[in-house]
Parts: structure tokens; sequence; C-alpha cells
């Protein structure tokens, strides 16, 4: 047993746990307060997109130039653009926004390491979180259809909770895209695979939750196809 765990250990030798006292409680009030703040703020921004991907990817990387344009593309054709407000995919979304004239918003939140908010989100629409589900909440709430780009644990977090939420009726249905075969072909062959064919823990409609393209004029057609049958609205 390490120092700190023999400490630990007697602080609570002689107590319940019913008797440990914590904060847990208080911390409502600061959850509440980001929920309020982030429904405040995204109510009043319109039709928007998500856009994820991967914080590490640099300036001169083909998927930042792609984002780019992805964003520039959206937003002419009257969306706003949302990001998780940081480097890489998260910068280029933004960016492409910007240079659009369009909405660009920032959902960030602070991380020791790559987080950091990008210089292309509007002053007003740059919105700080402390916890990741509620921010989450945001992204999923207030988004038109989310454009997935390579990234990692983060960005598949986001890609599956999308389609667990509508896969479970939790939402109503809005374009999934990932964007660039090369990367996501290999993950949906083990989805297919192993979770379809080996395993049996997904159907075969729920392959019908996303699309995969590779270039920005797919993803401005997906969306604009999907919204001429369905309404631009929050999704719950």
């Amino acid at each position: 047993m390490t120092e700190g765990e023999k400490k630990i250990s007697s602080k609570f030798r002689h107590k319940s746990w019913n008797e440990v006292k914590t904060n847990d409680s208080w911390a409502i009030f600061k959850i509440m307060s980001e929920f309020v703040d982030g429904f405040e703020k995204m109510s009043k921004i319109g039709p928007c997109v998500s856009i994820f991907g991967s914080a590490r990817t640099k300036e001169d990387n083909e998927y930042y130039k792609l984002a780019e344009e992805i964003a520039y593309k959206i937003t002419k054709n009257g969306y706003g653009v949302i990001t998780g407000g940081g480097p890489g995919i998260m910068e280029a979304g933004n960016k492409g926004a910007t240079r659009a004239g369009g909405a660009s918003v920032g959902l960030n939140i602070d991380l020791p390491h790559e987080q950091s908010s990008n210089p292309y989100i509007d002053f007003d629409k740059n919105i700080d979180f402390d916890y990741f589900f509620v921010r989450k909440v945001m992204f999923v709430k207030y988004a038109q259809a989310f454009v997935v780009l390579p990234g990692g644990f983060g960005t598949l977090d986001e890609l599956f909770e999308s389609i667990t939420l509508i896969q479970t009726n939790k939402i109503g249905k809005f374009p999934i895209i990932l964007v660039g075969s090369e990367f996501w072909t290999g993950l949906l062959e083990w989805v297919q695979s192993t979770l379809h064919t080996g395993f049996h823990t997904i159907s075969e409609e729920d392959f019908a939750l996303f699309k995969i393209v590779d270039t920005a004029e797919e993803v401005v057609s997906i969306i604009n196809e999907f919204y001429t049958t369905y309404s631009l609205k929050p999704n719950f």
C-alpha cells in the first residue's frame, strides 16, 4: 500500500460511507449554471452544424483544409458552425465559418494540454465549460447535422453518442456525416463484421444513421437534401 493509500485508509477507517461529508450536492448549482448559460446563448444563434475532429491536426494537413472548406460552404448555405473551440479541425471549422461571414461558435473546455480557444470564434459565441457532459448536450441540442472528420477518442465519443441517441429515439434524426473514407473505412468494416455479423449487437438499419463522404460538396448536398423534408429546429 502506498503512503497515499494509507492516508486515505486511515481517514475513512472509523467512518461509515454515510458519515463522510462531500460537496456533491452543491455541485449541482455549478452544473445548472452551465446549462442555463449554454441554453441562453445557443438558443439565439440559429441553425448550425457541428464539426468534429482532432485538435492535433496541423494547418497544412489535407483534413484541416477540407474542414475549412466544408465550414465555408456550409455557412454559405445558411448555417452557422459549432466546434469544440480548440485548435486543429475545430480551428479550421471556425476559420471557414468566419471567412464566409457566418456564425462561428466555440464550445470550449479547459483541458491540461491541447485545449485553448482558437482565434476564429465570434466574440459573443465563445462559451466555456467545465463539464464535458454539459458541453455535449449543447452540441447535440443545437446542431442540424454532425460533420465528423478524423479524430481521436473525443471525436469517436461524440460520434457514437449521437448515433446512440438517434438509434434509441432519444433525439430526432439528423445527418451524421463521416468525412474521409480512408480514415473511417477500417472502423466501419469492424462494425459490420464484428458488431453486426459476428455478435449481432446492432441491426442492419443502424448503418443508415450515417454516411461516408470525401468532399465538401457531398457534405452540403446531404444536409440540404435532408432539410427539404425535415424542419430546422433544436433536437429535443
